[in-house]
């Protein structure tokens, strides 16, 4: 966090100025080549850093290591879908082992909502995937970049 105070001679005019920036951490869990590259062309900016593991089974060390703002899982991944991965995540959150991480599921086919409700993902999408959707999708899970002024 950045902070300026200007006055001005004769203390005619004061400024104000509060920037927070900060940067979404994205850890994406895919074994699929396609994907990843789908999600990081739409996620690439200079805001955001993006994080690949390529299996179920190396989710939880990723959240412990990089502590990422969303986690990205897609449903089929090798050795541990995206479902099972959700729940490790939830189930060491609520030990306290790791951080709430917020967590969006991408889905094979609309039937596969019900699996994600009951992994308690905070969001779901159903690919094929598009950067205006997945963009959409993760929007309410990422934190907020706040920049306030104020003057007078």
């Amino acid at each position: 966090m950045a902070d300026l105070d200007a006055t001005f001679p004769r203390g005619q005019c004061r400024i104000g100025l509060s920037t927070i920036i900060s940067v979404t951490r994205v850890l994406v869990a895919t074994d699929s080549h396609f994907l990843s590259r789908t999600v990081e062309a739409a996620l690439a900016d200079d805001d955001t850093e993006i994080i690949r593991v390529a299996s179920g089974t190396e989710v939880r060390a990723a959240v412990q290591a990089h502590i990422p703002d969303v986690v990205i899982c897609d449903l089929q991944i090798t050795n541990m879908g995206g479902v099972a991965a959700c729940l490790d995540l939830r189930m060491e959150a609520e030990m306290q082992r790791l951080p709430q991480t917020r967590i969006l599921l991408l889905l094979d086919r609309e039937a596969d909502i019900y699996l994600a409700q009951q992994a308690k993902a905070d969001g779901w999408l159903v690919k094929p995937l598009d950067s205006i959707r997945l963009q959409q999708a993760l929007s309410p899970l990422t934190k907020e970049i706040s920049i306030s002024e104020s003057g007078h």
